[in-house]
């Protein structure tokens, strides 16, 4: 995990010792009506509020915002919510005059996902303070998950990303398409990832396999080719069952796909749980699979790596740069067939390994002190001057 160069001396130590007052500005993070909403985000500020002072300021979709109070705290993060729609430039103006005044009192104006950046296409959140940007945006690795309609957008949506002083991406995959629309810095930073309290060991093999998914139920995870795959398994002789946590507008369409292919009672649909409840539901599995179309970090396979549970998904993913070969497959056939195949092959390489074996793998990179730290070392160097550029100056191509 890239997390910049070393701290320079001087000025950047002496942020890392008082901590630096950053605010940052998002699209997504959690509301009464989407209370999932944004839990990377969410993860990033609790992180970092162990090392500083963080405000959120929250540009909520106004049909998204609901009872919720204007002013908050989440997580004990002091969050300021302000309605912006996306498709209202007036919204964007507004949204920019409420972050430039809390930026008075921020070092670092921090903004995550594309969108957080729309009211400062034509001037920066703030005169003084550094900027720093995160990247999540599935469709410029995978341009195809979105409606045809929207993909001629992305290209100049992107060219927002030249603004920012800094720019981290989840992910290299994700990296790859920032770097060619920006000459500044670009750095890669994964998601964070609790360390779980325990690890549940695996279910030893033959026997009942259970399989979990974890993600909206919408085409682009493929929860539906996950279900074809347990009729795969079971028609080769496998006790196969799937947990699927997480809702959509495909779960009808997904009890009747279970339904036809004779594994109604195979297919158990959680619905949306709390982070206990998914670690519950990866404990009690022995594999996760996550059928992807597109997805950059995904943290939920580093979830369940970290929960000592290979994986199989699809090979659009940036999850592939941090998981071993052998406790997952990466698959690019979109067949059941293929999927079966690399369940199977993934039993076979782990039947040997134990929960401790899978996780360690994984290691600690992702843990959220060394995220926080990963970062930290990116606002010392920004606040610094070290990776600002000239006044006047432009990381555009």
């Amino acid at each position: 995990m890239a997390g910049g160069a070393a701290p320079p001396v001087g000025a950047g130590r002496l942020c890392y010792v008082r901590g630096v007052r950053i605010l940052i500005v998002t699209p997504w993070f959690p509301t009464t009506a989407l209370p999932h909403s944004g839990v990377f985000v969410v993860r990033d500020a609790v992180a970092l509020s162990g090392r500083h002072s963080v405000r959120v300021i929250h540009l909520v979709s106004p049909q998204h915002l609901g009872p919720d109070p204007r002013s908050a705290r989440v997580r004990d993060i002091p969050v300021t919510r302000v309605p912006m729609s996306r498709a209202n430039p007036l919204h964007w103006l507004r949204a920019a005059r409420t972050v430039r005044a809390a930026a008075r009192a921020a070092d670092v104006v921090h903004t995550q996902a594309i969108s957080g950046l729309l009211p400062f296409a034509l001037a920066r959140p703030s005169r003084t303070a550094a900027w720093v940007h995160t990247e999540h945006w599935s469709a410029l690795t995978t341009p195809g998950t979105l409606p045809r309609w929207a993909r001629p957008f992305i290209r100049p949506i992107s060219r927002l990303l030249a603004r920012p002083d800094v720019v981290t991406a989840v992910c290299e995959r994700l990296a790859a398409p920032i770097r060619a629309v920006r000459t500044g810095p670009v750095r890669v930073i994964g998601c964070v990832v609790a360390a779980p309290a325990g690890l549940v060991d695996l279910a030893p093999q033959p026997g009942p396999l259970a399989l979990v998914g974890v993600g909206a139920l919408v085409p682009r995870k493929g929860p539906l080719m996950a279900v074809r795959t347990v009729a795969e398994l079971v028609d080769r002789g496998v006790d196969a069952r799937l947990t699927w946590v997480g809702d959509g507008p495909q779960r009808a369409d997904a009890v009747a796909l279970a339904r036809d292919l004779g594994v109604g009672e195979r297919l158990t649909l959680t619905g949306s749980l709390d982070d206990a409840g998914v670690r519950a539901r990866l404990d009690a599995a022995r594999l996760m699979l996550i059928p992807t179309l597109g997805d950059n970090f995904c943290t939920v396979v580093a979830e369940a790596l970290s929960h000592g549970r290979p994986v199989v998904s699809g090979i659009e993913t940036g999850a592939s740069e941090y998981t071993a070969p052998a406790v997952g497959a990466f698959v690019a056939d979109q067949t059941p067939g293929a999927y079966a195949d690399a369940v199977q092959a993934v039993l076979a390489s782990t039947s040997k390994m134990s929960a401790a074996d899978v996780a360690a793998t994984l290691g600690d990179q992702f843990w959220p002190a060394n995220v926080a730290g990963a970062y930290t070392r990116i606002y010392e160097d920004v606040v610094g001057g070290a990776l600002r550029p000239a006044p006047g100056g432009t990381h555009a191509k």
